[in-house]
């Protein structure tokens, strides 16, 4: 009886050793050796369900399956830039080739020296370059009709006497079948001079009132312009 109990326990050992060594061999044979792997190519684990790791194992052998918390995580893919789709840009309207009506008229030709009141022959000029034009272009949806005057007496004159021929010009136009809402109105005095004529420069040094009045004269003006004319059909 004792020697058959010794020849299993001696049987026992010699299985035990066998599948040691196979273990061993096993983990040996595996990529990665780290861990105590059965001939399925699973890892073994203890009775807290923990991988065996081999005497070979460090930490650079972990494997997510048995210490994931060693296993560096991939980053999380960043998002792909995707630029916006380009938005059209909104088609310009063109506007019109030049002016329907434009004009400059001389302070002398529509008024007298220093008065504001339409002469003969400045209403037939304003017939001919802006009543005519106005009729025939309705695209022009708002005139605009600028009073200047030269720098000869206070500012504060001159700027009400350019405002006074500028609005005697509307009062005609509309007279003449120009609709009211389709003419404005400003006065600018003697801030703006004639930048054509730079009459600063070429009147510097001029004396005598009919010289100095008649070296001004450029700067006396009216101008007629659109200020809102819309593209014609075509």
């Amino acid at each position: 009886m004792k020697n058959t109990l010794a020849k299993q326990f001696a049987l026992n050992i010699t299985l035990l050793v066998g599948l040691f060594a196979t273990g061993t061999a096993l983990a040996h044979d595996v990529t990665n050796s780290g861990y105590l792997i059965d001939s399925r190519g699973t890892p073994v684990r203890n009775n807290y369900n923990q991988c065996w790791r081999t005497g070979y194992w460090t930490p650079a052998m972990a494997t997510a399956e048995c210490d994931p918390d060693l296993v560096k995580k991939p980053e999380p893919k960043k998002a792909e830039y995707v630029p916006a789709p380009a938005v059209p840009a909104a088609p310009v309207v063109a506007g019109p080739e030049k002016p329907a009506v434009k004009a400059e008229f001389k302070a002398e030709t529509l008024f007298d020296f220093d008065k504001a009141i339409v002469r003969a022959e400045g209403k037939k000029e304003l017939d001919d370059k802006v009543v005519e034009g106005m009729k025939a272009h309705p695209e022009v949806e708002l005139l605009l009709v600028t009073g200047h005057t030269d720098r000869i007496g206070t500012t504060q004159y001159n700027q009400k006497l350019s405002e006074r021929r500028a609005a005697a010009v509307k009062t005609y136009l509309v007279s003449k079948g120009i609709a009211a809402d389709r003419v404005k109105t400003v006065g600018k005095g003697e801030s703006e001079p004639n930048p054509e004529a730079n009459t600063k420069q070429a009147c510097k040094g001029v004396r005598g009132s009919k010289k100095i009045i008649a070296c001004l004269q450029p700067d006396r003006r009216v101008t007629v312009e659109p200020e809102i004319q819309v593209p014609t059909k075509k």
